[in-house]
């Protein structure tokens, strides 16, 4: 059984092209509605998902509503999936992303998003050299082998919760990888394609986000290099 779990704020111009790209083997896709302002909320349920609201701002709160919600219901599933609501990943990768899981016994699969994947623009500057600094800081501290912080990712549903995440903003993405790391989970990288985002991001589209984001990063792990 696959879950996706879609922390959406103001994705309302994207968020049902992203749901219905979705591949049909995933058994429920769940959105968490992130106090937006705009239609998100009737777009995604118009599309078939089902959607809770964290009316706390945060990538992270958002991400553990979703974690919540699951941990409530009577049947767990075997994998989650977390997929941005921006149309900026191909939902349709999800297979890719679930097969090291399913066929090849990894614990945790990251969605890399290559350069000669990516749509020219799709990546600001800030998160190109954002992702080369984090990976370069883990495999010189971890000796990982990860080379992005990609948000289109998949792990087992019970690994996901020995990381006992608590990330509630910017620091969600490299908190999961850097505890994986920790927890010595069998992980890899599956290349993605990636476009521009519909709409403007509210990290790395402004100066704010991208400096509040990077701090994040980098405390996350100073944190676990030193511990």
């Amino acid at each position: 059984m696959i879950k996706v779990i879609i922390p959406a704020f103001n994705e309302a111009d994207s968020i049902a092209a992203v749901i219905k790209e979705i591949p049909q083997t995933v058994d429920e896709i769940i959105v968490v509605n992130n106090n937006s302002s705009d239609d998100t909320v009737i777009n995604a349920k118009k599309a078939g998902a089902t959607v809770l609201t964290e009316n706390r701002r945060g990538y992270g709160y958002a991400c553990l509503k979703g974690m919540d919600y699951v941990a409530k219901q009577s049947n767990h599933p075997d994998i989650i999936v977390f997929i941005d609501g921006d149309y900026s990943d191909y939902p349709e990768e999800l297979t890719k992303i679930v097969a090291p899981i399913i066929h090849e016994g990894k614990d945790f699969v990251v969605g890399a998003r290559v350069k000669k994947l990516r749509e020219e623009g799709s990546m600001t500057p800030q998160q190109v050299f954002g992702n080369w600094l984090a990976t370069t800081l883990m495999k010189l501290f971890f000796s990982a082998t990860f080379t992005d912080l990609g948000p289109f990712r998949a792990i087992r549903y019970d690994k996901l919760l020995t990381l006992e995440m608590e990330d509630k903003t910017y620091g969600w993405t490299v908190e999961m990888q850097l505890k994986a790391l920790k927890k010595k989970l069998a992980y890899t990288e599956v290349p993605v394609h990636y476009k521009r985002r519909i709409g403007v991001s509210k990290v790395s589209g402004t100066v704010k986000g991208s400096i509040f984001a990077g701090m994040k990063i980098l405390g996350w792990i100073f944190k676990y290099s030193f511990k």
